[in-house]
């Protein structure tokens, strides 16, 4: 029993770091955004409020893909090993 409990703990952080890793994708993909919209504004200054706002709408929505990462990175360190360890013992108590 020690053993499953130990497995379960393991998986939950496991991935939970695994979850982690999609929030190098907004990331890189901000930098991106940022780069293009500092060239667009250097190249045409009168279009640097369209560039900056559509900029920042699509900053935003790729942001979400990194806090959708950070919830199942909590729930998994947080929430699930206790709701798994205590399934386990429910079973392990029916047989």
């Amino acid at each position: 029993m020690e053993l499953a409990i130990g497995i379960i703990l393991g998986c939950c952080a496991l991935g939970a770091g695994l979850a982690m890793i999609a929030g190098i994708g907004p990331g890189i993909g901000e930098g991106n955004a940022v780069a293009k919209a500092c060239e667009a504004i250097g190249r045409q200054p009168e279009s640097k409020g369209a560039v900056t706002s559509t900029m920042l709408f699509g900053c935003v929505i790729a942001e979400t893909t990194g806090l959708y990462a950070l919830v199942i990175a909590i729930l998994l360190i947080f929430v699930a090993p206790g709701r798994l360890v205590d399934l386990l013992v429910s079973t392990m108590a029916g047989l």
